[in-house]
């Protein structure tokens, strides 16, 4: 089944961010920086708690692109990211794609992307392409 894509379109993901996240995060990365995973340490940083890792949220628009825009088959080449502010532990996340040009078929060539917090100004990660599935 061919899809139609067009600039323009757009697809996301809502996740509300976990201390079961950070530390399986934490785990599968071996980044266990006491910022994410200890809270007494974390008290003392200028964030005054602990903050999940910005791999992990930004690591969502993975999930938008893999199975929602394009879809199944993307392969993710590459992205530019500026971390703005940080997620903390409950915060609902929503990470966005948009399709920004087309390739010399009706394939997405490029998508930006962006994650934002709802309510929590400057909270946003920006940049990024994908190569569209196999087709």
């Amino acid at each position: 089944m061919s899809q139609t894509f067009q600039v323009g379109q757009r697809a996301s993901v809502t996740r509300t961010i976990s201390e079961s996240d950070v530390y399986l995060f934490a785990g599968i990365t071996g980044d266990l920086n006491p910022a994410h995973t200890n809270e007494e340490y974390a008290k003392k940083t200028h964030f005054k708690t602990r903050i999940a890792h910005g791999m992990l949220s930004a690591g969502l628009i993975s999930a938008v692109l893999g199975m929602k825009l394009p879809g199944p088959g993307t392969i993710y080449t590459g992205q530019t990211i500026k971390f703005l502010a940080p997620v903390h532990i409950g915060d609902t996340i929503t990470a966005t794609a948009e399709i920004q040009s087309l390739g010399s078929g009706p394939q997405p060539r490029g998508a930006h992307h962006d994650l934002h917090q709802p309510g929590r100004q400057g909270g946003r990660h920006r940049g990024g392409y994908g190569a569209p599935p196999a087709g």
